[in-house]
């Protein structure tokens, strides 16, 4: 029987092969970049959201160590279908549960990348006429 560490290991190596949704979406509404300073992490993210707020669609897209490829993931996974209200409430501390294996300090930074991105997203529409540049 594997541990619960080896459990959390192999779901984020899953995450990090296979990853949800990774790719960039075009006809996409929000979209925002960032990385890490500390290591070079770059994760995008790009969002579709209905007139009513609720996230259509999403994609990731990035560089980086497996800890930040994977939580963006798992991140996207998590707010699929969900509101902009519902992902607003999301606290960073939620996405460190959602990872799983406790991290030190600077490896929660790879962690919160995604979220740090998804929170600046839905303030950062995209101007139909840059959409494809």
């Amino acid at each position: 029987m594997p541990s619960e560490e080896e459990l959390y290991e192999e779901h984020i190596l899953d995450h990090y092969e296979d990853p949800f949704h990774r790719g960039e979406l075009s006809g996409c509404t929000h979209s925002h970049e960032d990385k890490n300073p500390l290591c070079g992490d770059v994760v995008r993210i790009d969002l579709k959201l209905d007139p009513d707020g609720k996230i259509e669609d999403c994609y990731f897209s990035g560089d980086g160590c497996v800890i930040s490829q994977a939580s963006a993931s798992m991140l996207l996974e998590e707010i699929q279908g969900k509101t902009i209200e519902e992902l607003k409430q999301f606290t960073a501390e939620d996405m460190l549960k959602l990872y799983g294996p406790r991290l030190t300090p600077n490896r929660q930074k790879c962690c919160l990348l995604s979220w740090r991105v998804i929170q600046q997203a839905v303030h950062s529409p995209v101007d139909a006429a840059d959409e494809g540049s």
